[in-house]
């Protein structure tokens, strides 16, 4: 199984930044790490992303659990679980702001070979996290 995850205290409220990360039209203005993403970010949804850690490949998530402002979780995976990559998003009331986390789990039989062709997610998470944060605190004012 590997793992990639991201941490940020953000002087903004949950709902502030859950409307960031549910608004895929404003990607663009706040995410260095997203080149494009297409559709809705909803429960039970499917949306297409490129992101700067492959280029060439579009990912295509179906959005699976949506508690707001809370959580919220991504996966895109194979058949008879084979591959499954899940991306959880957390927001958790801090000290008069939120505490952002992001974690990207990859698992199932065939992960330790499909994983060696993955990029490492490391950059790609932190320009994530520290886009929503700029932008979550500018909107906060």
């Amino acid at each position: 199984m590997t793992t990639y995850s991201v941490t940020r205290a953000i002087k903004a409220p949950a709902q502030t930044i859950r409307d960031l990360l549910s608004n895929a039209d404003s990607y663009p203005e706040w995410n260095k790490s997203v080149l494009a993403i297409e559709g809705q970010i909803a429960e039970g949804e499917k949306i297409k992303l490129i992101s700067i850690a492959n280029p060439d490949r579009q990912f295509k998530l179906n959005v699976t659990e949506v508690d707001a402002p809370n959580s919220m979780v991504w996966w895109e995976g194979m058949p008879l679980g084979l591959f499954k990559g899940v991306r959880t998003f957390k927001l958790t009331p801090r000290d008069g702001g939120t505490e952002f986390s992001m974690e990207e789990v990859y698992s199932g039989l065939m992960a330790p070979m499909i994983t060696k062709s993955i990029p490492d997610m490391t950059e790609s998470f932190d320009l994530f996290a520290d886009g929503l944060k700029a932008e979550a605190e500018k909107r906060a004012g």
